[in-house]
């Protein structure tokens, strides 16, 4: 279950009365985050008000009687945290204003008429009232990601997961009570069409006005309008007056009925889930990763040649870690192989289907077809694809999926038998050792080279006199005839700096594209190769890297830290 970290519960300062059950807050009253942060139910068991979130503080109602404070309704939830100098005002005219010191203003709750007051109920739904005592303005109607005991999911209207257990803004998965009174789960961002569902009760047809609800005893059941029970998802019987309910969307896309008891003060139990399997939910792990279950619990992974978008959230999806030739400027200059993965089942975005013997035909008709990404293979059908793939998750089902991949990035996500991978780490090291000796030559032949131009610039400039070199570093000045001797009557340039300064220059400047000119390459491979050369040349060697560590960073097995800027070794010559 979401918490929230533990409020100094103290009496507000706002007048609250006994009135039917009810504490009741008078307009003009007012809460900030630090003190006096929230008003409280009759019963003290749920709180509306602030509570922390990430490095501030949000409204919203959550249980406050329970050491887990829980927060079950979030008002603005995609609006960033607020400060602690927030203030949160039932104004004279009605309305529910939180306002910044630099004056910013945001509604919390806007009501058709002026609100008189307002109350924390203890079913947990926060109401304004006129001034006749009815209700004008309801939490209830607005649920965002949790419903609550004695409250109902009307037709055409939805719960919206969160983004993660701490994060209650808006996630990836919604929970919606269609109008043909089937409730169906979905991906958040796409048509709700029937092939992106990943969950319904079946109850399509039962007419526009089915609500989803959830008695005080967590009964879970769906409703018509003439009150006909259409199905129970649970049958309750809970304990009414120590247990507390609620069912809610989480996370990883599956709703569930939580219940709590009181009396005992432990841990939420999870009665009932809409599914079992916590790879269901489509789009869990983005585009291009698929969904594997350890012990029960989800695991993403990305396909061969791919690398996660952003580390710690899955649901980005991963991409290429290599520059693949578009078919038009194709020129031979990057070889691919298919890598398979098996066992996985994805959404069928197929452009050709072919009927084949064998997976190698297939792979081998992909290989062959340069609009051809991937292809999947089961039962003697070649499907051929185009990125992204989506909705992938390991099953029991034959099925096999072949990636498309540059030959260089083969072992990047590949899984290999152990005999195989202890072959491929050895032709890496041998690759790697072969590159390093050659830009060690490379340097040694660059750095005779500058230095026997300089020794020739010094040389020229003082008309062959032995005047050796200067010892220190401070600005020297040239006449022009100095500059002409020097550069053979400006015959010669003279050179700008050595390629490791420009490269840390370009580095530091953000500006790496000046290293490659025109020639398009894979800013990411670049900037992860430079990083790693400069690392490789400070001056200082026990900062440089270990061999091992260069093959691992290269591999992008362990992240590259920024190198310090380093001074030219030539520089000291």
């Amino acid at each position: 279950m979401a918490t929230i970290s533990l409020f100094l519960l103290l009496p507000a300062i706002f007048t609250v009365e006994a009135q039917q059950g009810e504490s009741v807050v008078k307009i003009g009253s007012f809460l900030t985050p630090t003190t006096n942060s929230s008003w409280l139910s009759r019963s003290g068991l749920y709180a509306f008000g602030f509570y922390k979130q990430a490095n501030g503080y949000a409204v919203g109602v959550f249980l406050a009687g329970i050491p887990e404070k829980t927060v079950v309704w979030i008002a603005n939830r995609d609006d960033p945290p607020v400060l602690a100098n927030a203030t949160l005002n039932f104004t004279t005219d009605g309305r529910l204003i939180m306002q910044s010191v630099q004056g910013k203003k945001m509604f919390i709750a806007n009501p058709p008429e002026p609100a008189t007051s307002a109350s924390m109920l203890d079913s947990g739904n926060f109401v304004l009232h006129n001034s006749d005592k009815k209700i004008i303005w309801q939490s209830f109607d607005y649920p965002t990601n949790t419903i609550l005991q004695g409250q109902c999911l009307s037709a055409g209207t939805s719960l919206r997961s969160s983004v993660s257990e701490f994060d209650q803004s808006t996630g990836i998965f919604q929970l919606v009570m269609q109008t043909d009174g089937n409730l169906v789960q979905y991906p958040l961002l796409l048509e709700l069409k029937a092939e992106y569902a990943y969950w319904s009760s079946n109850t399509n047809g039962q007419g526009n006005n089915v609500s989803l609800c959830l008695d005080d005893d967590g009964h879970l059941y769906l409703l018509n309008s003439t009150g006909t029970y259409l199905s129970n998802l649970t049958q309750g019987g809970y304990p009414r007056n120590n247990t507390v309910c609620l069912m809610r969307i989480d996370a990883d896309g599956i709703f569930r009925l939580y219940s709590h008891n009181l009396e005992k003060n432990g841990n939420w139990l999870v009665n009932w889930s809409s599914s079992d399997n916590k790879c269901d939910p489509k789009g869990l792990c983005g585009l291009n990763g698929f969904c594997t279950t350890i012990d029960r619990e989800s695991n993403c992974l990305c396909l061969p040649g791919f690398a996660r978008v952003h580390q710690g959230n899955w649901s980005s999806g991963c991409e290429r870690n290599f520059t693949a030739e578009s078919c038009e400027s194709r020129d031979g200059s990057v070889k691919y192989t298919m890598v398979a993965v098996s066992n996985t089942v994805w959404e069928d975005s197929s452009f050709s289907i072919l009927s084949l013997l064998s997976n190698e035909n297939c792979q081998a008709a992909c290989l062959e077809d340069c609009n051809c990404e991937a292809a999947t293979y089961k039962d003697g059908t070649c499907r051929k694809q185009k990125l992204p793939l989506r909705f992938g998750k390991v099953t029991s089902d034959t099925n096999m999926v072949f990636i498309k991949v540059g030959v260089s990035t083969t072992s990047i996500n590949k899984i290999v038998p152990i005999g195989q991978d202890k072959e491929s780490r050895k032709g890496i090291l041998i690759i790697g050792i072969s590159l390093a000796a050659f830009g060690f030559i490379m340097s040694l032949i660059s750095g005779i080279a500058i230095y026997k131009n300089r020794v020739w610039a010094y040389k020229r400039l003082s008309n062959g006199k032995n005047v050796g070199f200067r010892m220190d570093v401070s600005p020297q000045s040239f006449t022009y005839s100095d500059l002409e001797k020097m550069t053979n009557s400006f015959k010669e340039e003279l050179e700008e700096a050595i390629l490791e300064e420009w490269a840390n220059f370009c580095f530091e400047a953000r500006e790496l594209g000046k290293l490659v000119g025109d020639e398009e390459v894979d800013k990411r491979q670049l900037e992860r190769m430079v990083k790693v050369g400069l690392w490789c040349v400070l001056d200082e060697p026990s900062l440089r890297p270990s061999m091992r560590k260069v093959l691992l960073m290269l591999e992008g097995t362990v992240d590259i830290p920024i190198p310090p800027s380093s001074t030219c070794f030539l520089s000291k010559v």
